[in-house]
């Protein structure tokens, strides 16, 4: 579509004069260019532009100013080279010390003399071949970390999806020991990679039984497979897990922290816990960027005026009663370049009929549904 038109309709839509149109057209152009025509879910042929004109006609005239200094102030968007910017990251920010740490401990070395230590120098390189690398969604961008470190990490390291039956853990300890010429030895590190949390739920939670991604692995390496459970045949006994985040919300850090010390501690789950977890993340996103009412009185009213409850499913009823202002009420005003989240203001993302009367919600950021 041609952007001159719709830049055209944009600005009928919003009543601006010429000399107003010009400055706004000049951001829209910048803006578009820059950041938000890298997200993936929109339509084709349609890019920013041509979506925030449809977006805003579902708003009354005198509602679309508000909506519009939103998204002109509020939204935090994460591009495609940003993303990648924080996948690429994750080893000399994270992993590198962490590892060079644990070697120091092994060898009694001190961490800043691993690299002219020859049993720490050995000790590190064998502990890196001992991590495992498994991308808890499809927003973890493990192709670009597993390229990223091409010469350090093997592609037998690295896993393509949370769920790992019994023969392909087998494969990858069989490629572990052929590797190190050790029959004996054992994974000692498992990193969990993820893009996004905002309210920590959906990584863990408790319910009527603990659910979430960091429960669902712990199952499924337990899980009796010809009498053998992987966590006592493949990984060494004090072994550590890694949960790293690219992007995280301060309440989301706080939630899974609760959480993971409750579900540590809890006597009555069967099966006990990890040995060792570490939480890990990319960038924090501070509780300054949370949406509410009194933070934003003229959206907050479009935010309940323009909502159709008919957008909430089972999953989003484990964080409320509504998600007016996102799943857990996180109310974020952020879209990552591959999806938007659910913990986002609904606004964003949301996609309605409108029946019975209910308002038709149209989506700045059309979001694909995804739930593990």
């Amino acid at each position: 579509m041609n952007q001159e038109f719709v830049l055209g309709a944009i600005a009928t839509l919003m009543n601006w004069d010429d000399l107003q149109a010009k400055k706004e057209f000049a951001w829209l152009r910048l803006m578009s260019r820059m950041k938000y025509d890298d997200y993936q879910e929109f339509l084709a042929g349609m890019r920013f532009i041509e979506s925030l004109a449809d977006w805003l006609q579902q708003f009354h005239q005198s509602d679309r100013a508000a909506a519009y200094q939103f998204v002109r102030t509020q939204l935090v968007f994460f591009s495609e080279a940003e993303m990648r910017h924080l996948a690429e990251l994750l080893y000399p920010e994270v992993i590198e010390p962490l590892v060079t740490k644990r070697a120091a401990e092994l060898t009694g070395a001190h961490s800043y003399l691993v690299w002219s230590n020859e049993k720490a120098s050995i000790a590190f390189k064998r502990l890196l071949r001992q991590t495992v690398f498994i991308e808890l969604s499809d927003g973890a961008r493990i192709d670009v970390f597993r390229r990223a470190n091409e010469g350090r990490i093997s592609n037998e390291q690295v896993v393509t999806a949370p769920r790992i039956n019994k023969s392909k853990w087998d494969d990858m300890l069989r490629d572990l020991r052929s590797d190190l010429e050790d029959e004996d030895v054992k994974f000692a590190i498992v990193v969990l990679i993820d893009d996004f949390t905002g309210s920590g739920k959906s990584l863990l939670r408790h319910e009527t039984k603990w659910k979430g991604k960091l429960q669902q692995f712990w199952k499924d390496i337990n899980r009796a497979e010809e009498s053998q459970k992987v966590i006592d045949t493949h990984f060494e006994t004090d072994w550590t897990v890694i949960v790293h985040h690219y992007i995280a919300a301060t309440q989301a850090q706080n939630a899974i922290a609760d959480s993971h010390s409750e579900r540590r501690n809890d006597l009555n789950e069967a099966g006990g816990w990890y040995p060792k977890v570490q939480f890990t993340w990319g960038i924090t996103l501070p509780d300054e960027i949370r949406l509410s009412p009194s933070k934003v009185p003229e959206f907050s009213e479009l935010v309940n005026k323009y909502y159709d409850n008919a957008i909430k499913t089972v999953h989003t009823n484990v964080g409320g009663d509504d998600v007016k202002w996102g799943f857990g009420s996180c109310g974020l005003p952020l879209v990552l370049e591959h999806n938007a989240p659910n913990n986002s203001v609904a606004l964003l993302w949301a996609e309605s009929v409108g029946a019975n009367g209910a308002h038709a919600m149209r989506p700045l950021f059309r979001r694909r549904q995804r739930h593990v």
